[in-house]
């Protein structure tokens, strides 16, 4: 018979995964290298029979001229409250 403590640990375990696994299938990555761009990183958009996403440092290795450009910005972007002054 299974201790509770190892039984813990195997759900610990099994939580860990499940977690990492969902972040995982969140994030977008780089078409050509697999790296998911940081913060502040350039992203390009390529266009052709799928559209791809290819990290700033793979974009030199291109030839052809991205679709779009933009900046990778945080989880918060555009949920966070802007707090301003009161007018006296």
């Amino acid at each position: 018979m299974a201790t509770e403590s190892s039984v813990t640990e195997l759900l610990e375990r099994f939580l860990l995964r499940r977690s990492v696994g969902a972040l995982e299938a969140d994030r977008s990555r780089c078409a050509d290298c697999g790296r998911t761009p940081l913060i502040g990183e350039h992203v390009h958009t390529f266009g052709g029979r799928r559209t791809r996403l290819v990290c700033e440092l793979c974009r030199l290795a291109r030839r052809e001229s991205p679709v779009a450009s933009e900046i990778v910005r945080h989880g918060e972007h555009g949920h966070t409250v802007r707090l301003t002054a009161r007018a006296a």
